[in-house]
């Protein structure tokens, strides 16, 4: 398949399956007599796997060793357990944090509720915040 068909079937760009090849998430590729690349089939349910790895928040380089374990002809799967177990930790952490923010701009916010300008000092750009 040349660049164009892989990026039709698989929901991008050629400019991404050649990011994609760069960044080492693509095996290298045969050329045509003429210098196209010549891409296997098998390419595009590989592009989809990157694309879902993304989806659900891993990096490239995570997606990357993902990879590279299928590539040796071994199983990634407690590679890729370990790795949602971490994005997980993270994302329960981010949603405190984003929590505690809300929070916090609440608070802000319902103190602000009924402005009064004439209390304000010269001093504070602004005694809401």
């Amino acid at each position: 398949m040349r660049i164009g068909e892989v990026a039709d079937a698989a929901g991008t760009s050629a400019k991404t399956l050649r990011f994609y090849e760069a960044q080492g998430l693509l095996p290298e590729v045969g050329r045509t007599p003429t210098g196209y690349r010549d891409y296997p089939r098998e390419v595009v349910s590989r592009v989809d796997f990157v694309h879902r790895g993304k989806a659900a928040g891993l990096t490239l380089a995570q997606i990357k060793q993902i990879l590279d374990v299928r590539d040796r002809d071994q199983a990634p799967c407690e590679h890729v357990r370990s790795l949602l177990d971490t994005k997980l930790a993270d994302l329960d952490q981010q949603i405190r944090q984003l929590n505690d923010l809300r929070e916090t701009v609440a608070e802000l916010r319902d103190r602000a509720a009924t402005p009064d300008p004439d209390t304000c000092h010269a001093d504070q750009v602004c005694r809401y915040l």
